[in-house]
């Protein structure tokens, strides 16, 4: 008579009860999981931060307009500092974070003030937009010196929806090459 050869499988007792709803539950995570994978190469996105209504976003191939919405990547020294703060969580952007969602507030040639009473673009207030020295964890905030005329190929974007984002009033212009339209499809207010 052969000793079957006692192994992790061998120790592992599953009984016939569990057995089934096991099996079902492990294939529903499955098909869970790939239903998020295609949902995210279709372009849905979600956001879960109080920079802007928490929901599902969509990206489209529309060129983004002054107060769209807009998703993109932060440059390496911002991302790290992001990272670092955790005001992004790990992501799909080459530097290494998510991409944030904002609101394009100023392209190329619109004239920029920043004051005391927050963000003018070309005149004109935006909401929620004055500078915080300090972070909500007291740490110092960079400050982006934004006063002038937005140069060519670069792009303001701010938040109007909350006080403490994280947007062009701390890591400053960004590429406008680099603005992807997005579109909310489900928000939860």
């Amino acid at each position: 008579m052969e000793m079957e050869k006692e192994t992790l499988w061998n120790r592992i007792s599953i009984s016939p009860r569990l057995a089934g709803p096991l099996f079902w539950s492990l294939w529903l995570l499955i098909i869970l999981g790939m239903v998020l994978w295609q949902l995210w190469a279709m372009g849905y996105r979600l956001n879960v931060t109080p920079s802007l209504p928490r929901g599902i976003y969509r990206n489209s191939e529309e060129k983004p307009a002054i107060g769209d919405l807009v998703s993109f990547c932060l440059g390496q020294n911002q991302s790290a500092l992001a990272l670092e703060r955790q005001y992004l969580e790990s992501g799909s952007c080459p530097a290494g974070a998510r991409p944030l969602l904002k609101k394009l507030a100023g392209v190329p040639g619109d004239q920029v003030i920043q004051t005391e009473e927050g963000i003018f673009v070309n005149g004109s207030r935006w909401e929620n937009t004055v500078f915080s020295e300090v972070d909500s964890q007291s740490r110092p905030m960079p400050a982006a010196s934004l006063s002038g005329v937005i140069p060519e190929g670069m792009a303001l974007v701010l938040s109007d929806a909350h006080a403490g984002s994280f947007d062009s009033r701390y890591f400053g212009f960004v590429p406008l090459a680099s603005l992807q339209k997005v579109i909310p499809v489900f928000l939860i207010q």
